[in-house]
């Protein structure tokens, strides 16, 4: 397997919630819902840097297709890190994110590793990491 990752999907709960929350509240480009027409197939995706893809799908579609019960999620199996280019960057973020709903679970602060950083959820509890790192720098012009 090559270390690559193309696609992230977030199971939902209410998938125009979530896109109102991603598309309106947080300005991330998408198409809206596609697949209607397709019993468990509504998805909507949205555009990120270097190609990526973020998913929402109704939880109960995506149990549905991958043979697996539905569980309850945990904001704590995983988050997802948007790393940004200035410390400046991170307040700003945290701000979006109250704006459109979110919640946040710990304000920005100075990390252990030279850092700064905050963590939101969104509607469904996934956990968001907004993060600068004076190490770990997103390439110029992503993002801007």
């Amino acid at each position: 397997m090559k270390a690559r990752i193309s696609v992230l999907t977030l199971g939902v709960a209410d998938l125009e919630r979530s896109l109102a929350f991603y598309r309106d509240g947080l300005n991330l480009p998408t198409q809206g819902i596609v697949g209607r027409e397709f019993e468990h197939g509504a998805v909507a995706f949205f555009d990120l840097a270097s190609g990526m893809k973020l998913a929402i799908w109704v939880q109960d579609d995506l149990a549905h297709d991958s043979g697996l019960p539905k569980a309850p999620s945990s904001a704590t199996s995983f988050s997802i890190g948007h790393n940004v280019s200035r410390r400046s960057e991170v307040d700003e973020v945290m701000e979006e994110a109250a704006g459109a709903g979110a919640r946040i679970v710990k304000p920005a602060e100075k990390t252990f590793y030279g850092g700064y950083a905050g963590y939101f959820t969104d509607p469904d509890g996934h956990l968001w990491e907004v993060v600068w790192n004076p190490a770990n720098l997103p390439p110029e012009g992503l993002g801007d």
